[in-house]
């Protein structure tokens, strides 16, 4: 972050001016409700606050658009509260609905506790932003896209419904028209700028493992002893032994990856596999590679 520290800038103002930024950086849109919804203030304070910020601090950063009704980065946009990094947008993901009461209390200059977070794939705003743009309007959207099975970059043609990060990278859920399926797009992997098209009818409502909810029934590893087995079960917060996940279809295999749990091994010891998963047969349709 840039601004200078002696800046006369109050704390709840400061979380306001990051928001702005990461949201129109990221998005490519940013309205009033962004700030209604994540701090609890009026439509006129959060004009007042998206004034204040082009005002006094960034008046080349954003520009009304009447089509997109909202403001968008303006093209010598330059992060002043933030670092333009891909993390702080993962951070306001995960936090915006309490940021107001959540960090109303906090003490900046008191640091208690370190997170570590694993390193963080490509992620460009050009191609995010018009890929969220295409989720919330429901259009199709031409990428230029390279696989692991097809590392040359070809065109796809694909409808975006919503933008997932798994823990270690972001993708898109999207139904993809070269194959008719929905299917896990790596942003990544996108190299060119996305290009959005029509509007599309293949809506998230019309995929199925997205649809679906499913319950993962977690255990300790059978091969611990009783004492193993309750240490363990108090790790994960278990009840009566037992940890139950309910996630969507199409999100059950990234659960299991971070979880460690994709493919447990009879040759890995139990006390470094340590957690088991019982019902593996009812849900092997959402794993990868599974029919």
């Amino acid at each position: 972050m840039s601004v200078n520290k002696e800046w006369p800038v109050r704390w709840d103002l400061l979380l306001r001016y990051r928001l702005i930024e990461i949201i129109s950086f990221w998005e490519g849109r940013l309205t009033t409700n962004h700030l209604i919804d994540a701090f609890g203030i009026g439509r006129q304070q959060a004009s007042r606050d998206i004034n204040a910020y082009i005002r006094e601090f960034a008046p080349e950063n954003l520009v009304y658009d009447t089509k997109l009704k909202g403001y968008k980065p303006g093209a010598k946009f330059r992060p002043i509260f933030t670092q333009g990094v891909a993390d702080e947008y993962l951070q306001v993901l995960a936090t915006q609905q309490d940021l107001a009461s959540t960090f109303a209390s906090l003490q900046p200059s008191i640091i208690l506790t370190e997170t570590l977070t694993p390193p963080l794939r490509d992620l460009r705003p050009e191609v995010l932003a018009p890929i969220t743009q295409a989720a919330r309007e429901k259009k199709r959207v031409e990428i230029c896209y390279s696989s692991l099975r097809n590392p040359e970059p070809e065109y796809r043609m694909i409808q975006p419904h919503t933008v997932i990060f798994n823990g270690h990278r972001w993708h898109v859920r999207a139904f993809c028209e070269q194959k008719m399926i929905y299917s896990d797009f790596v942003l990544s992997r996108i190299s060119d700028k996305p290009e959005l098209t029509l509007v599309g009818d293949n809506t998230a409502e019309k995929d199925e493992a997205w649809q679906t909810i499913v319950e993962l029934v977690i255990c300790p590893d059978p091969r611990l002893n009783t004492a193993q087995k309750a240490l363990i079960a108090r790790d994960y917060g278990m009840t009566d032994g037992v940890l139950k996940i309910s996630t969507r279809g199409a999100l059950v295999a990234y659960i299991l990856q971070n979880m460690r749990l994709e493919g447990e091994l009879a040759s890995t010891p139990p006390e470094v596999q340590q957690i088991f998963l019982q019902n593996r047969a009812k849900i092997k349709k959402w794993l990868f590679g599974q029919d």
